[in-house]
């Protein structure tokens, strides 16, 4: 299982460093259902896995000026507030209704994200990194507790709703948008992964094979996305969004049921 876990870890290395995310949505379907590792075994390996790649690409995209901390880390900050009550909500509602519905909300947010870039609106966002006022601050957390209850809700998110939301609420240009996303998924994945290690182990060896590839793919990712126009990046993380929500329909009810 070494060599296909470094083949697929080098591809979802690949997907964080250019688009912002696609690593836990992809990963744990891939361990689950391609190397057979039992769903929480392949929850915690993906949290390892993702937060160190996150981690990494947060380094890349700081060196280029595309991330933004303070927003990241209030915007991570609500956004772990936001999920308590999505899981809540998420209990209350049956699984592929909910997995329907993340469905619909991704295709939503991608094709938001491309008109949004034809209509040629390219401000500078917020910018709440030197001098803020508190409506803006207010817009960050509220964005932030927002993706969180919707993380929470599906059980599926990071990137693929983080981008949109910072790229369509705060109006960040889309490389800051995937840098900053980049910092909120270290945080959470990172924080989680502490949380479940207490009462979950890691498969250590596919980890290690994932990781050594995934920090490479990583690295490939920032300098591809340097050299795409922002317009052909935004466009290839949106078709990337779609392509995921189709295999979520497609699982919710053809494949065995919701993730």
């Amino acid at each position: 299982m070494i060599l296909p876990a470094v083949l697929l870890g080098a591809l979802v290395g690949l997907l964080m460093g250019a688009v912002g995310g696609g690593g836990s949505i992809l990963l744990v379907p891939i361990l689950v259902y391609l190397l057979g590792q039992p769903v929480r075994v392949a929850t915690t390996t993906s949290l390892a896995v993702v937060g160190i790649n996150a981690l990494v690409g947060v380094a890349g995209h700081a060196r280029e000026g595309h991330v933004l901390p303070r927003t990241g880390l209030v915007f991570g900050a609500a956004g772990v507030a936001g999920s308590v009550l999505g899981a809540w909500l998420g209990g209350l509602v049956s699984g592929r209704l909910f997995m329907t519905l993340f469905a619909l909300v991704m295709v939503a947010g991608a094709a938001a994200i491309v008109l949004r870039t034809d209509s040629g609106d390219d401000d500078d966002g917020i910018g709440c990194e030197d001098a803020c006022a508190p409506a803006d601050w207010a817009k960050v957390v509220a964005a932030g507790l927002g993706v969180g209850v919707l993380t929470g809700l599906f059980g599926v998110g990071g990137g693929f709703v983080i981008v949109p939301a910072l790229v369509l609420l705060l109006r960040l240009p889309m490389r800051d948008a995937v840098g900053t996303s980049l910092l909120v998924i270290a945080l959470t994945a990172l924080s989680a992964l502490v949380a479940k290690l207490g009462t979950t182990g890691l498969d250590a060896g596919l980890t290690a094979a994932f990781l050594g590839s995934g920090v490479a793919g990583v690295i490939a990712g920032e300098r591809l996305s340097e050299h795409l126009p922002e317009r052909r990046l935004t466009q290839g993380f949106a078709a990337v969004v779609v392509l995921v929500a189709c295999y979520v329909l497609w699982h919710t009810y053809l494949g065995g049921g919701p993730v």
